[in-house]
């Protein structure tokens, strides 16, 4: 279960952002990413760790963007004066050679001599999601001998970059576990997060979620030698890859009732020989 998990996991996390072509370039036939198209077209990729850029024409010419060092140590700094000729003057002096620098410069050269050009450079905004949830759990990664079931109570505050329908995002949570008369523990745990929705709909999703970092604080009662009661108190920080799955459900513009299978089963903790019980249904909304 555990290898199935993971790989699924790995699998929708690590996606190819941009597409590939092979071009040839002088003579090298390279593998490159397109990360602008317009008027002026920007390219890249690394080879051997090594990142390299390209622009080309209109006329299909492909040129690398350099930036070698002379003799004296220095660097030339080539790719300025290549991009200050072929965008007819546009100040390139404190343009650096990274991807973002460049796509940002390429495009906002595209869209100032383009009125049909569709810029793919956006100021990113962060948005957030107050979430409340109640449901049981059986504390998987705990001795609990009967398989006792207590209640759990949770908040967290769910961060993604501002879109129509974000597929990943971040969350802090804050859950509490209650102890019960049968089973005399209880925990409250803080953790960090990342989901990403492997569906992704307007009226819903369905996400993946890993619990990365957790700080707990429990307390458990236990029987001594003596049969004498002893109150157990701990603290615990942990980075234990918790695994989890839920479902958002929209039923207003800015509104969500969440369902969540939060700890499936987790890469560094043990089950304690009991099958997963945690479940919670909660309310959303987006700040």
């Amino acid at each position: 279960m555990k290898q199935i998990f993971s790989l699924l996991f790995l699998v929708i996390v690590f996606q190819l952002s941009h597409s590939q072509e092979t071009y040839t370039v002088g003579n090298e036939n390279l593998e490159l990413k397109t990360e602008v198209n317009g008027k002026l077209d920007f390219l890249w990729n690394t080879f051997d760790s090594v990142y390299r850029y390209f622009v080309r024409t209109e006329d299909g010419t492909i040129t690398e963007l350099k930036n070698t060092r002379g003799s004296d140590k220095k660097f030339q700094e080539e790719y300025k004066a290549i991009l200050k000729k072929l965008t007819s003057g546009l100040d390139t002096s404190r343009l650096k050679l990274t991807v973002y620098d460049l796509k940002k410069f390429i495009d906002a050269y595209n869209s100032s001599i383009d009125s049909n050009y569709i810029s793919v450079q956006k100021d990113s905004k962060i948005d957030f999601r107050l979430g409340f949830s109640g449901g049981a759990t059986n504390n998987p990664f705990v001795s609990n001998p009967d398989n006792k079931t207590v209640p759990l109570i949770g908040a967290e505050v769910e961060i993604f970059e501002e879109s129509k329908l974000p597929r990943h995002s971040g969350f802090l949570q804050a859950r509490h576990t209650f102890e019960s008369d049968e089973f005399k523990y209880s925990a409250t745990e803080f953790s960090l997060g990342y989901r990403y929705r492997i569906v992704n709909k307007t009226a819903f999703s369905i996400y993946g979620q890993v619990k990365v970092a957790t700080l707990n604080f429990t307390n458990a009662t236990v029987i001594g030698s003596s049969n004498s009661e002893l109150d157990i108190s701990e603290t615990a920080f942990d980075l234990p890859l918790i695994f989890g799955i839920g479902s958002d459900i929209k039923v207003g513009a800015n509104n969500f009732i969440t369902i969540i299978y939060g700890e499936l089963f987790g890469v560094f903790l043990d089950n304690q020989g009991n099958f997963s019980t945690d479940i919670s249904l909660g309310y959303k909304f987006n700040l």
